[in-house]
């Protein structure tokens, strides 16, 4: 049985990512263990709020070298997957600096912000994170904040401007968009993190 665990990152989306994996099947816990943490399969980093309250949340449990150090397949979402990149503009705060990228509000184009609800997400085919899920799928999205596209970048999605919907570095990975709350097809991108990666 895969050993998944759900950062603890005070967050309040957390039962929600924890019973999307139990739908499918599996097991998931939440916590903020180190020993737990360090001995996981797979984890997820979600986030919901401002990335300044997260980043203080990691630093006050000690996780902020741990996660840096995991050699574990890692799932950011949301604002999880902010925290992997460099810097977020929100709050000005150094994030976890896993990936490249700033995370900047998303630019005035006469769209209503956040950016909420479904939308289509663009990624190659070979993409181990979306296989068996049908190119241009939609998912689920609720942010303010984005990366836009860099080196990292595996999906974008376009809301005024193109912006990374999922990242990639070695083990870690990110997605935007909310797996747990994008029926079929987030289903089955957490079902590949659980099985692929």
């Amino acid at each position: 049985m895969t050993n998944i665990i759900i950062i603890d990152t005070g967050c309040a989306n957390l039962s929600s990512v924890k019973f999307a994996f139990e739908r499918l099947g599996y097991k998931a816990e939440i916590s903020q263990d180190l020993n737990q943490i360090k001995q996981a399969d797979k984890l997820l980093l979600p986030g919901v709020g401002t990335a300044k309250a997260a980043m203080l949340n990691l630093a006050n449990r000690n996780l902020i070298d741990t996660i840096k150090q995991l050699t574990q397949p890692v799932l950011g979402i949301c604002l999880g997957m902010q925290l992997l990149a460099q810097f977020s503009q929100e709050g000005d705060v150094k994030t976890l600096g896993i990936m490249s990228g700033t995370t900047a509000k998303l630019p005035d184009k006469g769209l209503p912000l956040p950016h909420m609800g479904w939308n289509q997400v663009k990624f190659a085919e070979n993409e181990p994170l979306f296989s068996d899920i049908p190119v241009n799928s939609y998912f689920y999205f609720v942010h303010s904040f984005a990366v836009l596209p860099n080196e990292h970048t595996i999906a974008t999605c376009d809301y005024g401007v193109p912006f990374s919907a999922a990242l990639n570095n070695g083990n870690f990975y990110g997605v935007q968009f909310h797996p747990e709350r994008s029926g079929k097809v987030g289903s089955q991108l957490l079902r590949n993190f659980v099985e692929n990666l």
